[in-house]
């Protein structure tokens, strides 16, 4: 517990208690998502689970704080353990069978920070990332970070001016709509689905050195929230009868191919857009009728936004070859198609801006975020191998995994 004065009010910091602290919370969250007058802003309800974002990471906490009974502030860590960079194996029978294997490190990662707007200026968010930060220590992390907008200049502010962190990464973050038709997913690719053993088995062989991979993969793909792992391959290469296993197709990839998870959002949180103009909804619901009742013009509708919908995540984005966008258009399509039977709004990803998949993922730029900012900070020196050095300036690869637990 950590208690500090400002002027009469006395700030304390404690842990979240989910019998009594659960509407004052809500009620918080509330009055910080007050959007830009006249603009249209993206409202965000927690199913009355304030700490949904956080439960299915391997350690979470989260933190209130209270001046006498009311609370004030809040804010969410989670913990676990990532790539942060590679090395190369020294056991192969000679240099050409040399390969790259993960250094790990112990990493923290703070969301949903909120300080009530009557309350701010008085150090309550100083107080509350430096109260988790001492948790992060107790518990082993070695770096922290945090992921805001661009153009969110108190938080960014508040986290490199005050709190000691730098810009990390710029990742960005991909929305298409969920249409009222469905979408055709090409006949020159067979999409497989792969039960969560054939694709942590592919994950790790091809992807454990991407920054940011969790050394938990199979946790998270045996997580009841992912809705299952999609493998695109050239039409005649598999079919699902056929599919060998991962062993096998490792040892004799085909020339070109493509894979992705999806995870279920809908069951986590809901999202609202408001702000919108009666022109924007009429616009918008004109668009939905018509290719509700002419699917076959392929209508590129704007989905039903301006009430509370779901949108499914998806991750592990990665392939290889000459017609790897390709496939991965393939399985953005056959991954629309998923959300629209769950009824969706939105699907979603976020990769890094380098990343070359990139031009196979289709997105509406109005929906997405083209640079999203991370920011992080070395807390102790003591747990990764020395392999990287300070992973807080490298500089960033092609690609990054983004955990879906922490979208």
């Amino acid at each position: 517990m950590m208690m500090s004065s400002s002027s009469s009010s006395v700030v304390v910091v404690r842990g979240f208690d989910e019998n009594k602290d659960r509407f004052g919370v809500e009620d918080v969250e509330r009055r910080c998502e007050v959007g830009p007058s006249g603009k249209l802003c993206l409202f965000t309800d927690l199913l009355g689970d304030p700490i949904c974002r956080v439960r299915n990471s391997p350690a979470f906490l989260m933190l209130v704080a209270e001046i006498g009974e009311e609370i004030v502030g809040m804010i969410r860590g989670c913990i676990k353990t990532v790539t942060c960079g590679k090395k190369l194996s020294r056991n192969g029978k000679n240099n050409n069978q040399n390969k790259h294997l993960p250094v790990y490190t112990k990493v923290a990662y703070i969301l949903g920070l909120r300080v009530s707007p009557s309350h701010r200026r008085m150090g309550i968010g100083l107080k509350l990332v430096t109260r988790i930060e001492e948790w992060f220590r107790e518990t082993g992390a070695e770096y922290s970070y945090i992921a805001t907008e661009n153009d969110n200049y108190a938080s960014v502010k508040l986290f490199t001016d005050k709190c000691g962190y730098s810009k990390f990464r710029t990742p960005s973050i991909l929305v298409n709509p969920v249409f009222a038709h469905r979408l055709a997913v090409s006949g020159k690719v067979t999409i497989i689905g792969l039960g969560p053993s054939d694709a942590e088995a592919l994950y790790r062989s091809k992807f454990s050195t991407t920054e940011f991979f969790p050394r938990d993969i199979d946790s998270v793909l045996n997580n009841k929230l992912t809705l299952g792992t999609f493998l695109a391959v050239p039409r005649g290469t598999y079919t699902p009868e056929s599919w060998p296993g991962s062993d096998l197709f490792l040892s004799n990839p085909p020339e070109s191919w493509a894979v992705l998870s999806v995870w279920n959002c809908n069951d986590v949180f809901k999202l609202e857009v408001r702000g919108a103009s009666r022109v924007q909804l009429t616009l918008a619901k004109t668009t939905r009728i018509v290719d509700r009742v002419f699917p076959w013009l392929r209508i590129p509708s704007v989905p039903e936004v301006f009430s509370p919908f779901g949108l499914h995540f998806m991750y592990g984005l990665g392939g290889e070859g000459p017609r790897a966008v390709k496939m991965v258009k393939a399985l953005c399509s056959y991954a629309h198609n998923l959300a629209k039977e769950s009824g969706c709004g939105v699907v979603a990803t976020e990769v890094s801006s380098g990343e070359p998949l990139k031009l196979g993922i289709p997105h509406w730029k109005t929906l997405s975020c083209a640079e999203d900012l991370w920011c992080i900070k070395r807390l102790g020196e003591d747990y990764s191998d020395g392999s990287v050095g300070d992973w807080t300036k490298s500089p960033p690869g092609l690609s990054i995994f983004v955990d879906p637990r922490e979208f």
